[in-house]
């Protein structure tokens, strides 16, 4: 099984990379899978890691073309290893629809190495708002030509599954759901831990005083309406915000929603300690979830295993998810802050229960076990691996 598109293990923890750790984790002692990881970076070695043998890939600095180059790179890459060492029936595993231009060469080369190539097509990432326009049609007609050149879709979501079936129909894509996972437990860390102290004292918080979101700082993900709303509620708790501020975004919502004025409203940072950013969500009052455009999206299921009060924007992809764990808003002026005050006002009991839900709906559907599993079965049972 062969892997490419996340920027590598170990290290580095955007989704692709948390996916590929968590997938290898599992699958480690497995003797029927064996993993080989393209990772991006400077230098050109082999290594192990998860018993998945890992290969640099050494990518230019030629700006935002760094992503294309790296998978065309790596894929050559893969397919002289599959060559040297004579590989039967490989699986190549693209993340993301980034090379379709090149989709139709490396499915005829894998086809003739006796192998197939499968796709994870993501989110709409050509609706992106970061994206300028001749970037979107370029990521629109990408993901056409790799859905069409590809022998599998596996789709992170059952919404994406359909929208991937009925675009491109003509081309009968054949398609398979297998989401994104989350780790199934509570943090490590005490409530007394002196990492969490110090954390709530640097940024003027305490546990249940405040509301949370963590994610790309994107327009997409729709601050301006979570800042705004929770500016016109009437919640005397915090609304603390885990994100990589972009100064030209955060400059366009002062501008637009003057949170400046507000002393609730809180930027505070970024937090890559994994324990810590658990015991923040298992801490928070309630979560905001704004995401609409995407799969199912990974601080959306790691919400739901920690923090017991969800507020989602109600979109396909989140109802799919949370189902009757959670609660949802829409960005009509007034919505989500009415849900804010009556979020205020809801007992423990009420929300607890919902946190049962929450934390069931991952157990069941999105533990990082559950999905290992489907992809050994997806990886060691489909026949097109072999009859290809």
């Amino acid at each position: 099984m062969f892997i490419v598109g996340s920027k590598g293990i170990p290290g580095s923890y955007g989704g692709y990379e948390t996916f590929v750790d968590r997938l290898t984790e599992r699958h480690q002692g497995d003797p029927s899978l064996k993993y080989h990881v393209a990772c991006k970076a400077k230098d050109s070695e082999r290594f192990v890691y998860h018993n998945a043998d890992c290969f640099d890939v050494r990518v230019p600095s030629i700006g935002p073309a760094q992503a294309i180059w790296y998978d065309v790179a790596a894929l050559n890459d893969c397919v002289s290893y599959i060559r040297r060492n004579r590989i039967p029936h490989p699986i190549v595993y693209v993340l993301a629809c980034r090379i379709g231009p090149f989709a139709a060469h490396f499915q005829k080369v894998i086809h003739c190495l006796g192998g197939v190539l499968y796709v994870n097509p993501d989110g709409h990432e050509w609706m992106r708002a970061k994206w300028s326009r001749p970037v979107r049609a370029y990521w629109k007609w990408s993901e056409r030509l790799m859905t069409r050149h590809s022998d599998l879709m596996v789709c992170d979501s059952v919404n994406m599954e359909r929208y991937i079936r009925g675009e491109y129909a003509g081309y009968s894509p054949r398609t398979t759901f297998i989401s994104y996972g989350a780790d199934a437990r509570p943090s490590v860390l005490a409530d007394d831990d002196p990492k969490l102290l110090g954390w709530y004292r640097e940024k003027g918080l305490s546990p249940k005083s405040y509301y949370l979101v963590v994610g790309r700082f994107v327009p997409e993900n729709n601050y301006e309406t979570m800042i705004r709303e929770f500016m016109a509620s009437g919640s005397k708790r915090d609304f603390a915000l885990v994100t990589n501020v972009s100064d030209r975004f955060l400059e366009e919502l002062r501008e637009r929603t003057h949170f400046d004025e507000d002393p609730r409203v809180r930027f505070v940072g970024t937090v890559y300690d994994r324990e810590l950013l658990m015991k923040i969500r298992e801490n928070a009052y309630a979560y905001f979830h704004g995401h609409e455009v995407g799969g199912t999206n990974p601080s959306l299921l790691e919400a739901l295993a920690s923090t017991d009060l969800n507020l989602l924007l109600d979109v396909g992809f989140n109802r799919e998810v949370a189902e009757d764990g959670a609660l949802y808003w829409d960005k009509r002026p007034g919505d989500l802050a009415a849900l804010i005050d009556r979020a205020d006002a809801m007992d423990p009991e009420e929300i607890r229960a919902l946190g049962v839900k929450a934390r069931r709906r991952i157990h069941d559907a999105y533990s990082w076990e559950h999905i290992a599993n489907q992809y050994k079965e997806l990886f060691t049972n489909d026949k097109s691996a072999v009859e290809a």
